[in-house]
This record gives structure tokens, C-alpha cells and sequence, in this order.
């Protein structure tokens, strides 16, 4: 039996350490995306989590041969996270030996599952290990696009690292390379930008856009609202960026837009960041519309602050039950998993509408509100430290739009590794991030 300090290792404890640690993962995951969490009730779940790493971590050597490692290819992506965090977190170069050990032969689902790992913790073996693959002229796609979101995420990638990858035939790695690049404040030629820009690929497509806003490239601002028309290819986030931009004239874009059924679900979406008068009545109208009620309702209360309780909800027993699609209707490829939309609550739309019109006369229809409050940086800023955590990803890109990739708050890291970049950002002139990110675009 293995020991450690002359003491025998009790491996049901570790067992149970790697259990817990892989449970508690999935629901800080999960959380990163809730809308009824704020990062406050994270930073608890994150607690509980490192708990459990850490006493993984204490068992040293021993329990990484025998638990960790093993673990590494494990059918169960949250176990594969747990076992690579710890590794990552014990002292020396052995975890992170062991972890690139594994990567030339892992699928790609135990490679998604190792890059989440990673982007939480980069230790400095770890990243030389991966920026040797990437010198590497045999690497595999998706070993290169995983050590360059990385690194990215690090903002360890520099331009000899980057600037190889904008053009790669694989659309997974030249979205990776832009992000990397952004990421790091790497320059990106317009050129790359536009050719991914035109990419048939949504994820390049999406990568390209938010590299070119951060850096101010009109083109990318062209392909939002190019992709904003009624046979527009489409997309959350091109929407989500006129929304950002807050003038009236992408708000009448997108209220059209209401229209084409296939679309509205992310146009309500990103109604709620514009911050319009227009768009929270729009939003009220679609809260009578049972299949879109709770988006519309999340995106009001985004704009307004009414909070979604109480009598402005519907008792789940009083909630309009859907009526079952004919067995030969249904979608049997459909993926069944809950989304962050299940936990909105059902606004009662009339109770909402007697509320908006004893409230409407306070707000200016030429202001943009953030929460009931006049949006300014100030409480843009605020907002990452108290808004519903699946709305703080928005609005932490705006703040990159805005001050051109100068802040950022990376909302999937640690809750420390956010709080020390909302900090830092809180230093910053509120002039760097205080016009719209449309304005003085070049290209």
C-alpha cells in the first residue's frame, strides 16, 4: 500500500476527493451560465470545489499515478477537468509532464475537456510545452487550436506564435490563432480579418468579428450589420454587437428584425443589452407570447430592473402546459440537455404592463439604462460584480469593444482571476470606454 510522509494513504478519501471535485466542477460550470447567480453564490461553489482539489493535490505523487492520470481518459469530461486541475496545481513539472504526455493521443472530447482545465491554470511548464507544439510541423488541428486559445487565454501568445495560424485551412485553427492574437494584443492584418470574416465557418466568422472590434476594424462592424439583414446569414452574436453598440438607428435593425420568427429568440437576447425604451416595450409585447415570454421577460428586466418576482411571475402551477408534439413530430436528435433559458422565471405579462406604466414616466427615451439605471462606464463596470452570471459575458465585450481590447474581464476564469482584472479595469479613465465602440472604426 502506497505511502506519503510514512503514512498510509487512504485512497477511499482521494476516491471520494476526485468524486466531489468532478461533481462540484460541473456545477461551477454551469453556474458561469445561470441566469438566477450572481458572483457571489460562484465564488461559494468555487470554494467547495478547490477543497476538494486541494486535498487531491496533498496526496501527492502517489495519488497522481494511481487516480489522477488514469483519470485523463476517463469517459466522463467533468472527471477528465477535476483530474487535470489537480495535476496542474501540485508542485513541480510532473502534472504538467503528465498532462502534455497525454494530449498527442487523446480524442478530441478529452482534448475539450483538458483545454477548459488549462485555460483556468497555465502553469509556465505547461505553456512551453505547448508553444513547442505549435512549432511542431506534425501537430494535430486540434492540439494546435487548443495550445493556441490557451495561451491566448493567458495572454501568452505572441505574433511568431499567432500570425502562422490566422490563415489555416482549418477553420478551428485560424479561429483559435484570432483569438489568441486578440487576446494577447498580437496585431492581425485587415486582410486576415476580412478572408475570416467571409469564412462559411460560424466559429471563425464570430472569432473574427470580436478580434476586428477589439481592434476597431470597420469591417468587422460591416459584417454585424451585414448579417443583421432579414436574409442575413444569421447568428447571436452580430446581433448582440448592435445591441452593444447602442445607437437608435441598429435598435430600428433589430426591432424589424422581431419579425422573422427563426431569429427572434437571439434578438430578444440582445434586445436586453441595448438599453432601449424601445426595446423593453417591444420585449413586453412578446411577454404574452408563452414560447418567448421568459427571454423577453429577462431582456425587459435587464433594461428596467424590475425584478422578476413575486406577483410579476407565474406560480409554475398556473404556467400554461405545452401541448405534446405528435410523436411523429418529434425531433428525436434533439438535444435534450438543460439550457441556462429553462431556470428564467414567467413573467405575468399584465402585472408587468400595470408596473411599466406607473414606472414609464421616470426613464428617457433617448438614455440607454442598464438595470433601471442610466448606463454609463461606471455602472457598466459595476455591473460585472452583480449582475445574473449569464449576462456578465456581454457585458464584459462591450467593455473590450469599447476601450478597444484595453480591459478585460475574463467572466469564465477563477472568481479571483476575474476580481483582480475588474480592478485593474476599475484604474482605467472612464473616457477609454465611454463611446460607442462603432465610433472611429479605421479600415
Amino acid at each position: 500500500m502506497a505511502k506519503r510522509d510514512g503514512r498510509l494513504l487512504r485512497w477511499d478519501i482521494y476516491e471520494t476527493h476526485l468524486d466531489e471535485a468532478a461533481f462540484r466542477w460541473s456545477q461551477w460550470e454551469q453556474s458561469l451560465d445561470a441566469p438566477d447567480f450572481t458572483l457571489t453564490d460562484v465564488a461559494e461553489l468555487e470554494e467547495q470545489l478547490t477543497a476538494h482539489l486541494d486535498g487531491l493535490v496533498l496526496g501527492g505523487a502517489p495519488v497522481a499515478q494511481r487516480l489522477l492520470e488514469p483519470a485523463l481518459t476517463s469517459e466522463d469530461p467533468e472527471r477528465i477537468v477535476a483530474a487535470a486541475l489537480a495535476l496542474l496545481g501540485s508542485a513541480g513539472p510532473a502534472g504538467p509532464s503528465a498532462l502534455l504526455a497525454s494530449l498527442p493521443e487523446a480524442e478530441e472530447a478529452v482534448l475539450t475537456s483538458l483545454q477548459r482545465a488549462f485555460e483556468l491554470h497555465c502553469p509556465p511548464d505547461l505553456g512551453a510545452g505547448l508553444s513547442s507544439l505549435l512549432k511542431q510541423g506534425d501537430t494535430r488541428p486540434e492540439l494546435q487550436a487548443l495550445a493556441l486559445d490557451t495561451l491566448g487565454a493567458h495572454r501568452l501568445a505572441d505574433a511568431p506564435l499567432c500570425q502562422p495560424f490566422v490563415a489555416h485551412p482549418n477553420p478551428a485553427v485560424a479561429a483559435a490563432a484570432l483569438r489568441a492574437a486578440s487576446h494577447s494584443g498580437v496585431p492581425i492584418e485587415p486582410t486576415a480579418i476580412q478572408r475570416a470574416l467571409e469564412s462559411s465557418a460560424p466559429r471563425l466568422r464570430d472569432a473574427a468579428i470580436v478580434a476586428g472590434l477589439r481592434a476597431g476594424h470597420r469591417s468587422a462592424w460591416a459584417a454585424c450589420q451585414a448579417a443583421a439583414e432579414p436574409q442575413g446569414r444569421g447568428g447571436r452574436l452580430p446581433l448582440l454587437a448592435l445591441a452593444l453598440n447602442g445607437d437608435e438607428r441598429d435598435m430600428k435593425v433589430l426591432l424589424g428584425l422581431l419579425s422573422v420568427e427563426p431569429r427572434r429568440p437571439d434578438v430578444l437576447w440582445a434586445l436586453g443589452f441595448s438599453g432601449r425604451l424601445a426595446a423593453a416595450e417591444a420585449c413586453l409585447e412578446w411577454m404574452r407570447d408563452t414560447s418567448t415570454a421568459p427571454l423577453a421577460g429577462e431582456a425587459f428586466s435587464a433594461i428596467t430592473g424590475l425584478r422578476l418576482e413575486g406577483p410579476f411571475v407565474r406560480p409554475p402551477e398556473e404556467a400554461e402546459a405545452e401541448e405534446p408534439a405528435p410523436m411523429e413530430d418529434e425531433d428525436l436528435d434533439a438535444d435534450l440537455k438543460p439550457k441556462p433559458e429553462d431556470a428564467l422565471p414567467i413573467p405575468d405579462a399584465a402585472q408587468v404592463a400595470a408596473w411599466w406604466k406607473e414606472n414609464r414616466p421616470r426613464f428617457d427615451a433617448k438614455q440607454r439604462y442598464l438595470a433601471g439605471q442610466p448606463l454609463t462606464p461606471q455602472t457598466l463596470l459595476e455591473a460585472l460584480t452583480v449582475a445574473p452570471m449569464r449576462r456578465r459575458h456581454a457585458l464584459a465585450l462591450e467593455l473590450a469593444f469599447r476601450s478597444r481590447g484595453a480591459i478585460h474581464v475574463p467572466t469564465r476564469r477563477w472568481v479571483s482571476t476575474q476580481l483582480q482584472a475588474w480592478t485593474e479595469a476599475r484604474s482605467a479613465p472612464a473616457s477609454s470606454y465611454s463611446r460607442p465602440f462603432a465610433e472611429g472604426l479605421r479600415g
